[in-house]
């Protein structure tokens, strides 16, 4: 994940200042599936929006094998009498993990459906979210909670290989947002660069005023 556009969420911060944010947008690459589904199920109990992008690049730990034949198991699973009465397998990374947070929440009760309201997933980083800060959650993060070593594998190529028909269509996006990125952060430093510069020149003209400002007590 972009490390210079996220910064840690917990909760334990958002039960400090007491009060809830607008939303809270969380990346989701680098993340272990369950961890984060039950961090997300409590905060949209408790009444706080909340977003998910990049859900094709969240982690889930145990071997890419194993974890498909769980999910061919799952779609094996079906009414007998009318299959479209389900249950309904969904195959998009952000409709799997949108999924098991369902099935952490009581849903079928008005306060679990008005708290599946407040959450929204995304595959990819669609505008305008791309311009927004991003979170991360450090109890959720692979490389902390995982022992260095196990194997894991990607929710986007696991539901590539059980029917997902946009994994390239992402992935092409991203690379398009990436470079629009790459593109601004370059101006950014040229920007801060000029106006060090312009700083530094005019430092020796500043420096009487500054004097006469700091007798006055205005520095």
């Amino acid at each position: 994940y972009d490390c210079h556009r996220a910064r840690a969420f917990s909760g334990a911060t958002r039960k400090k200042k007491m009060g809830f944010e607008k939303q809270i947008l969380i990346d989701g690459s680098g993340h272990l599936l369950g961890r984060l589904s039950s961090v997300v199920a409590k905060t949209i109990l408790s009444g706080q929006r909340v977003i998910l992008v990049r859900c094709e690049e969240i982690n889930i730990s145990g071997s890419f094998y194993r974890n498909k034949l769980k999910y061919l198991k799952f779609l094996r699973k079906r009414c007998n009498v009318k299959p479209s009465r389900g249950p309904f397998h969904l195959r998009a990374p952000s409709r799997i993990f949108w999924r098991t947070v369902r099935g952490m929440v009581p849903h079928k009760t008005k306060r679990g459906k008005e708290a599946l309201n407040r959450l929204k997933v995304f595959d990819g980083i669609p505008p305008p979210y791309d311009k927004q800060k991003r979170m991360v959650v450090p109890c959720a993060l692979r490389v902390l909670k995982l022992k260095p070593g196990r194997r894991y594998c990607y929710l986007g190529r696991l539901s590539h290989e059980v029917g997902w028909k946009y994994q390239e269509i992402v992935k092409t996006l991203e690379q398009k947002r990436k470079a629009r990125t790459d593109v601004y952060y370059e101006a950014k430093k040229r920007l801060l660069r000029l106006k060090k510069r312009a700083e530094q020149e005019a430092k020796a003209t500043l420096q009487p005023i500054d004097q006469q400002l700091a007798e006055m007590g205005c520095a």
